[in-house]
């Protein structure tokens, strides 16, 4: 629940955000600095040393964090080159990803209404964030052949950091090591985004500016528990893997879409209420069947 509901806040904040003209990569920069101030302040002292550089989870640690600030950064590309349902379809339909690597690498079984559930769930994504009219799923039909690539690379990196964090907790995460290899993560991405942001300053391609990081600070706080809270479902849920995640990310779809409607006014079509009903039709055939 946890995950659900911190990963929906970030959604919504960053549409906030995008109101008020926050730099985005700005916001997303000083959010991976504040989820590492968040994470050792939880932990009592920042839990990376020396001999961590010698733990396997450190090195997954440091892959988890390229892939946090690239996707954060290729999602707002996708959706300024290709609308935002694409953004989001491409992202969500990424929980097939982890679902077939847990069914090859951990030899977890998908059948019966757990496989009905997660076709439904798949199903219920397009529907939920389908547009009709001129704007459905803008920029599919773009002439550029490399507006195709961005949402094809974003479902495949949605999946593969999924499945990195369900691998890791899996082999290598114990409550000693937990938070240690969260800020790592969050450490990585900070690291990267805050030397690209420093030669951005310095050649005048952006302004600091207070919001920024003010937004930043926002996103970043409940941004770290949202990992924290995912890794601990996926470690204390007595389903599977291959059930866990299109519970989590269904979860986030209906949640994100009730709230956007309710708090944004955004206008939910008849389609779109068909794949919010399917989705909690999917979430209860994955968990219990």
């Amino acid at each position: 629940m946890g995950s659900i509901l911190f990963t929906s806040y970030l959604t919504l904040a960053f549409k906030v955000c995008e109101k008020y003209r926050i730099d985005i990569f700005q916001a997303i920069v000083f959010n991976y600095i504040t989820c590492v101030v968040t994470g050792s302040f939880v932990n009592g002292a920042f839990p990376v040393n020396t001999q961590s550089l010698n733990d396997t989870w450190f090195q997954w640690g440091l892959i988890m964090g390229l892939f946090f600030i690239g996707l954060f950064n290729l999602i707002s590309f996708t959706v300024i080159k290709d609308g935002v349902a694409v953004a989001t379809v491409s992202n969500k339909l990424s929980l097939v990803i982890p679902v077939v690597l847990a069914v090859y690498l951990y030899g977890e079984k998908v059948a019966g209404f757990k496989l009905v559930g997660i076709m439904a769930a798949l199903i219920a994504v397009v529907l939920t964030c389908y547009q009709s009219g001129k704007n459905r799923f803008a920029g599919a039909v773009s002439e550029k052949r490399f507006s195709y690539f961005l949402p094809l690379v974003l479902f495949i990196g949605s999946g593969m950091l999924d499945s990195i964090i369900n691998h890791v907790q899996k082999k290598y995460i114990t409550e000693e090591n937990h938070n240690a290899f969260l800020i790592t993560g969050f450490f990585s991405a900070a690291t990267i985004g805050t030397i690209i942001l420093v030669i951005q300053y310095v050649r005048n391609k952006r302004i600091f500016a207070g919001r920024h990081l003010l937004a930043g600070i926002i996103v970043g706080v409940p941004n770290y528990f949202s990992i924290w809270c995912m890794m601990k479902f996926l470690k204390t849920s007595p389903m599977q893997s291959s059930a866990n995640i299109p519970v989590n990310n269904m979860g986030i779809v209906l949640f994100s879409s009730v709230m956007a409607w309710v708090l944004f006014k955004e206008k939910l079509s008849f389609i779109n209420w068909t794949g919010i009903l399917l989705s909690i039709a999917a979430i209860s055939l994955i968990a219990f069947g």
